[in-house]
């Protein structure tokens, strides 16, 4: 396999870390994982009330927004050679009227509960000379929609903490990435939190966009997908910066590159019924 380690071999006694590994991506990502030999711990807030558990699959309790649970799960997994940071949350809502406890919630969820993972693993990758450290991050880092603000804030916070840090750990053989999906078919519509007051201004122009969100989700990639690119950036020699996934991510990356911002800007807004 040109650029990349094949299942038998490298994956042997290797040991992954994926949290939110319950449901979605997490557990897509888990069960490839275990089917290339890896050794996986998942992680949920509460392991005992994991409806499907992927067999094969250890898990330990994590509560991202709690330090001692996140260096209680550090401490329980050891030798950590993989680690996947994708659990979080999606938050909706017009950006005059988040609440400023919500927004705080969503990055400590999805930033400063990875970050704080990441730093209590990345010694012992350091010190044995090898690790691989995926953050999943969502395209709407790329390319920003509105009504999703403190979303897109902490995917892209969460991209650019393993963008500049790639640097860092690089010469101990340990890769830093970043996958990027698009939509994607795994109910986390029927999860997302939303904050939108009675009588909103924003109102009639946020249903439009969360009917074109939903919408778009129902008809997006699988999380197995993802999977595939999660396990394609973890078993790369070199890891690249970014990988990006669904949505038609070569096209929209492309069209990035060559349109102004402002009409990549409206090309979003546009396939989500704003105008």
């Amino acid at each position: 396999m040109s650029g990349a380690v094949g299942a038998s071999g490298a994956a042997r006694g290797r040991v992954a870390l994926v949290t939110g590994a319950s449901s979605g991506i997490g557990a897509a990502v888990a069960a490839a994982l275990v089917a290339r030999g890896y050794r996986v711990l998942g992680t949920s807030r509460d392991p005992e009330k994991v409806d499907r558990p992927v067999p094969g699959v250890e898990y330990l309790a994590l509560d991202l927004t709690d330090d001692a649970s996140v260096a209680a799960c550090a401490a329980a997994a050891g030798d950590v050679d993989v680690l996947v940071n994708n659990a979080g949350e999606s938050q909706n809502g017009p950006f005059e009227e988040l609440p400023m406890d919500a927004v705080e919630r969503v990055f400590r969820l999805n930033v400063f509960g990875a970050v704080r993972l990441t730093q209590l693993l990345l010694p012992g990758m350091r010190e044995r000379g090898y690790g691989r450290v995926v953050m999943v991050g969502s395209m709407l880092a790329s390319f920003p929609l509105a009504y999703r603000s403190s979303y897109v804030a902490s995917k892209a916070a969460i991209k650019g903490f393993a963008s500049a840090a790639r640097r860092e750990v690089a010469p101990y053989g340990v890769g830093m990435t970043t996958v990027e999906p698009g939509a994607i078919r795994t109910g986390i519509s029927e999860r997302r939190t939303q904050y939108i007051g009675d009588g909103s201004p924003f109102a009639a122009e946020y249903r439009t966009m969360l009917t074109a969100l939903n919408s778009n989700e129902a008809n997006g990639i699988s999380p197995e997908t993802v999977a595939a690119t999660v396990v394609k950036a973890i078993e790369a020699v070199r890891p690249k910066p970014l990988y990006a996934v669904g949505s038609n991510a070569p096209l929209v990356f492309a069209l990035r590159r060559l349109l102004p911002r402002t009409a990549a800007e409206r090309l979003v807004a546009r396939r989500h019924g704003l105008r």
